[in-house]
């Protein structure tokens, strides 16, 4: 009897766990206007959102567009800036199949036909064909934009596997883009394009995308003679940050300033997307940032809650490079050698203790390849890893005179005597993810080979800083080296520099956390007092 009771209840769990992936029936109205209300029918949806979110033309809506969900109808008022696309809920389950939806205000003109085409950006000519990561690729054609807009970039086919769950329009999810953040836009003009191949592409196309639209694909191929870069698994992580702010008192013009580090795109975590923010931020993605503010208004409660989700893809990376191929920079006027070479407020290569160590590591060798391995063994055989996090004000340079730091001075130090050494590198924060969906906060290193891209470096996890899940390899200090898992997730790629509002401000940085932002939190003058608490990273759900 007992066995039939359990075998009943797994039977009952399975099914209603697993079989109910949410199903739309009908939408109403199928063509609409911005700030109408849709209204989803179907099954299956939850009984309350939770972590579901609805997405029209591969956006999903944000939090203060839903006005009620219910496991069979779901009520959404239509955001300004709604596109035409695929309407889709995604709930804990599954992904429902897709019902067409049209924006009654783009729905064209039969006399405007010729002239919307003629607005399309068109490639015409593209040189070189053949290229490496990294280096210069002109565009020549039509309708790019005199200068290039908020939402205009240069796609190109990615190493890895694209993920096709998604509409045709969900280009982060298919495409690797290139990126601001290494500097590959060199120049844009509405008959000209010069960027610089991003890391992470595969031989194959790529297009122009504008707001007008996206261009014709024109064939590359993509060749290095340093090595390969594969990104060989992959795991969706959904995440959640949050912080609590209670004890406000504010005078009447004052503004006390949130900003919570976003995961940051890059060739191995792409097509990230925000399913919640609340409350709504005033912007969701400034300055690698989602920014909140504050004011005497908003003071409704004793605690205000501020919370965002995000679904983060993360591949593993791995390299096989061949250091005799490995040159140094031919071009270091390029502003990616430039500034990840140079000493900021996180990074101390600047320093004569930084120099004559990286100095005294190398002698005479020059290939930055094999520099890069001589720090990470030197380091590796002379300092001892810390399993606990030190206190804020212990400096990481300490870690060279002290020899042990923990893992954060490990990654500082070693990024600072490869920039001192002349390779281009930046720290990268974030969180470990392991397979109980147990985090913690963490850092590494990505250092910048010519020809080749970046190639990961954790140090800690090869000095044995313990966690549950690292690979099942020969030797952690090989694998390392050039290799990376799933379970990191990154918030930060190199120090972010924020500058305050008012210079009389009162601000917060929150070091040795998963974010590298020299701002957290920020607070006029009339700002009398308040406390705020901010939550480690929630993982929400693995896929």
């Amino acid at each position: 009897m007992v066995i039939v009771v359990i075998a009943l209840g797994i039977s009952f769990f399975f099914f209603s766990e697993y079989d109910n992936e949410p199903e739309i029936k009908a939408i109403s109205p199928q063509i609409g206007a911005p700030g109408s209300i849709m209204t989803i029918e179907g099954r299956g949806f939850g009984a309350d959102r939770d972590t579901s979110f609805v997405e029209i033309g591969g956006s999903s809506l944000t939090s203060s567009s839903y006005l009620s969900w219910k496991d069979a109808e779901i009520r959404v008022q239509l955001p300004a800036n709604v596109q035409d696309g695929l309407v889709y809920v995604v709930t804990k389950r599954g992904r429902s199949q897709p019902v067409i939806f049209a924006n009654r205000e783009n729905i064209p003109v039969a006399i405007n036909q010729i002239g919307i085409q003629s607005a399309l950006p068109q490639v015409m000519e593209v040189e070189p064909s053949k290229l490496s990561v990294g280096q210069v690729l002109t565009i020549t054609g039509s309708n790019f934009g005199s200068i290039r807009g908020e939402n205009s970039f240069v796609y190109f086919t990615p190493t890895w596997e694209p993920d096709k769950s998604g509409q045709q329009e969900d280009w982060d999810k298919t495409h690797i883009r290139a990126q601001e953040a290494d500097f590959d836009y060199e120049s844009w003009s509405d008959t000209e394009i010069r960027v610089r191949v991003p890391d992470g592409v595969a031989s194959g196309s790529f297009f122009v995308k504008t707001d007008k639209g996206v261009s014709n694909q024109r064939s590359i191929t993509i060749t290095s003679s340093v090595g390969t870069k594969s990104f060989p698994d992959k795991r969706v992580y959904l995440v959640k940050l949050s912080a609590d702010v209670s004890d406000v008192d504010m005078s009447s013009n004052s503004l006390l300033t949130l900003r919570v580090p976003r995961p940051q795109n890059s060739a191995n975590q792409s097509g990230i997307i925000m399913t919640e923010c609340e409350p709504q931020p005033i912007f969701d993605n400034y300055n690698r940032s989602v920014i909140h503010q504050l004011n005497p208004r908003q003071l409704t409660e004793e605690k205000i809650p501020f919370n965002q989700t995000f679904v983060i893809p993360v591949h593993s990376v791995k390299t096989n490079i061949k250091a005799e191929k490995v040159q140094s920079f031919s071009d270091t006027s390029r502003l990616l050698y430039k500034v990840y070479t140079a000493p900021d407020d996180c990074v101390p290569s600047g320093e004569a203790t930084i120099k004559e160590l990286a100095a005294s590591i190398l002698g005479k060798e020059t290939n930055p390849y094999r520099q890069a391995r001589l720090i990470y063994d030197y380091m590796l055989d002379t300092y001892q890893l810390l399993h606990e996090i030190l206190p804020k004000e212990i400096s990481s340079l300490n870690l060279v005179t002290l020899l042990q730091g923990d893992a954060y001075d490990f990654a500082i130090i070693f990024t600072a005597l490869c920039r001192a050494a002349g390779i281009p590198a930046i720290p990268i924060s974030g969180i470990l993810v392991d397979n109980t969906k147990a985090v913690q906060n963490h850092w590494w290193t990505e250092i910048y080979l010519e020809n080749f891209g970046w190639m990961p470096v954790d140090i800690s996890l090869a000095a044995g800083l313990p966690f549950a899940d690292v690979p099942e390899v020969e030797s952690l200090r090989d694998f390392y080296f050039g290799n990376l898992d799933y379970h990191h997730v990154a918030f930060s790629r190199g120090w972010n520099k924020v500058s305050p509002t008012i210079i009389n401000n009162k601000t917060v940085y929150r070091p040795k956390t998963y974010g590298l932002q020299s701002i957290w939190e920020e607070a006029t003058t009339g700002t009398i007092n308040y406390s705020s608490f901010w939550n480690d990273p929630v993982i929400l759900g693995i896929y």
